[in-house]
């Protein structure tokens, strides 16, 4: 399986070439399309305009803004290899393919992961962490998570060397905004009527209407959220408690203004009426709609106990939620009620700073439903290592307080746990509520099914995100609940295309990770149902792939410290292919790998 790691990066010369005068233009314009002058092929392949017709065909740009870097031999690369090369001003991504260059950002827009580290398959690259994928000749992000696409750098051929050409500040940023459109409608912003509403502010609400407005939607969108924040990264807050709303935040106050995406902070939704297009608030404020997209996530599931009027006790919701649990938790004791990924995140993130933490489970192994029993256990040593003390096959019976305060948290067994603070992660289940006598169809365990456009039974009305069951293409089409972070942002996108009548079908594979101790978990697939696991690697020494299988069939893999892997097995469901449990029995990896990166 060491044939799955990047080979050691050659030294590069680069040498910096100064611009007398503008001899290209970039290759793309922002939003990823080809310019007029496309057929002189600043891509990278051999043949390229002439200085004389290059600047008749665009204007004029200042030197200073851009920089030349000749980064290898045209021989340095094959097919189907990638290199980050530093041009001096900062770095980029060089990419061979089918005989041509092409170079972009080098880091993934979503939490900055080297991209030469991932996946070149099919005209695209997928980050080796989260499985985003960006078309490498347009930067566009083709899938999720994250928001924004690469910018795009040309590349042209002299004398068997290869050259970039690169916008300084594109450079910095390692990141670009797709181009979108401005609402031409004229709306009073207190007028009770919105051409397209969005109930709920997560990545799906978010991804919404970010791509109506790419698409060239010019008519009102308002988002509504009973949030105080602007979108945030939530996944965050598990593993970030410390941080804060602005710091976690996915885009700036300016970002919706530039944009015209109205967002109403605070304001819950109690009722849809479909019949005439309405929903009403809890303040009374009544919106009519055209389109609705209902996005409004996951609620808690509550836990039964004796002394609910005992404070210090957290369902891990907002940034003050996180902040008061870490503060609360410095050098006291901390208890943890369940086994859910938000749980362990939050058990891991205060072991350096708590006194103790303890984590309360009605399983006997943390994760074993999700991941199975031999990885489930093998995190749970990783957790005892770290001073993280289980009770397992127990629930909570009583949380005692003095002063109204949690001093105690008391187990049916009897044991009684010192507890200053403590937090709920029991699971969660769709924030639907709202929508019964809606007509909006709602299945017997509160979710919302829809179809692969994300329209529910009801025209006009789409649902996304944790709230919906919709056809996955990886199962044949079987409808599913995914309530992954990556998932609501690919629900957001189909539901935008659907409201335009641009229907798509986005073969996407789920995606998701979680961070624990500076160690990361990748997984890919939908595993629902597992009969086995195929372990390879060393579960004791935290490196190791685990394949997940059903019926003689892998339909799922995580992976522990063997990147890319996650994402190659990712390329290759995306593809359609089957893998057979047979395939990965051997512990040989070779059908996975192709010509990586340097």
């Amino acid at each position: 399986m060491g044939g799955c790691l990047s080979k050691p990066k050659p030294e590069v010369k680069v040498e910096l070439t100064l611009l007398d005068k503008e001899k290209e233009v970039d290759l793309m314009s922002p939003n990823g399309k080809a310019s007029p002058f496309s057929e002189c092929r600043p891509n990278g392949s051999l043949g390229h305009c002439s200085d004389e017709d290059s600047m008749t065909l665009r204007p004029q740009r200042k030197n200073r803004d851009y920089i030349e870097a000749s980064v290898c031999h045209i021989k340095d690369l094959e097919n189907g290899q990638m290199r980050e090369v530093d041009l001096g001003a900062g770095r980029a991504l060089l990419i061979k393919e089918h005989g041509e260059f092409f170079a972009m950002g080098h880091k993934c827009p979503h939490y900055g992961a080297p991209l030469v580290k991932g996946v070149l398959s099919k005209g695209h690259v997928r980050c080796p962490w989260h499985g985003a994928c960006f078309n490498i000749a347009t930067g566009d992000i083709e899938d999720f998570p994250g928001l924004d696409s690469l910018p795009t750098f040309q590349v042209r051929v002299e004398k068997e060397k290869v050259i970039i050409r690169a916008n300084k500040q594109a450079l910095q940023t390692q990141r670009r905004s797709k181009v979108m459109s401005k609402c031409s409608a004229v709306i009073n912003s207190s007028t009770g009527f919105s051409h397209v509403l969005i109930i709920g502010s997560g990545p799906a609400g978010l991804v919404c209407a970010e791509t109506l407005r790419q698409e060239g939607f010019t008519d009102r969108i308002v988002i509504c959220t009973t949030d105080k924040h602007l979108p945030y990264d939530r996944p965050k807050l598990s593993k970030s408690l410390e941080s804060t709303a602005e710091q976690l935040q996915l885009r700036s106050s300016d970002f919706f203004q530039m944009h015209d995406i109205e967002v109403l902070l605070e304001k819950e939704v109690v009722s849809v009426d479909v019949k005439t297009h309405t929903v009403t608030f809890r303040d009374g404020f009544k919106m009519e709609y055209r389109k609705l997209f209902i996005a409004t996530g996951s609620r808690p599931k509550p836990l039964s106990y004796k002394g609910k009027d005992v404070g210090n006790v957290f369902h891990l919701r907002t940034p003050e939620d996180a902040n008061s649990i870490v503060t609360l938790a410095s050098s006291k004791n901390a208890v943890i009620i369940g086994t859910s990924f938000i749980g362990m995140e939050v058990a891991a993130a205060l072991t350096d700073k708590a006194h103790s933490v303890s984590v309360i489970g009605i399983e006997a192994v943390p994760f074993r439903k999700a991941l199975g029993e031999k990885v489930g256990k093998a995190l749970m040593k990783l957790f005892e290592a770290n001073r993280v003390k289980f009770y397992m096959l127990n629930e909570v019976w009583e949380m005692r307080g003095h002063n109204g305060q949690l001093k105690e948290v008391v187990l049916k067994s009897g044991k009684v746990l010192r507890a200053d603070v403590c937090v709920i992660g029991i699971g969660s289940s769709p924030a639907t509520a709202f929508l019964k006598q809606s007509g909006v169809h709602i299945d017997s365990k509160g979710f919302i099914p829809v179809n692969k456009t994300m329209q529910t039974n009801i025209d006009g009305v789409f649902a996304g995100g944790d709230v919906v069951t919709f056809p996955l293409a990886l199962r044949s089409n079987k409808k599913v609940n995914i309530p992954h972070w990556q998932m609501a942002h690919v629900h957001g996108r189909l539901a935008a295309l659907g409201i335009m009548g641009k229907a798509s079908d986005i073969k996407t594979v789920p995606y998701f990770w979680t961070a624990m101790f500076g160690k990361s978990i990748r997984y890919a697939g939908y595993g629902d149902g597992f009969d086995d696991v195929v372990i390879q690697g060393d579960l004791d020494e935290l490196k190791f792939v685990a394949f997940y299988t059903k019926s003689e069939e892998v339909v799922a893999v995580a992976s522990m410290n063997y990147d890319p892997i996650v994402s190659r097995v990712a390329e290759v469901f995306g593809s359609g292919k089957t893998i057979r449990k047979r395939d990965v029995e051997t512990g040989d990896m070779s059908w996975l790998i192709v010509k990586g990166s340097q």
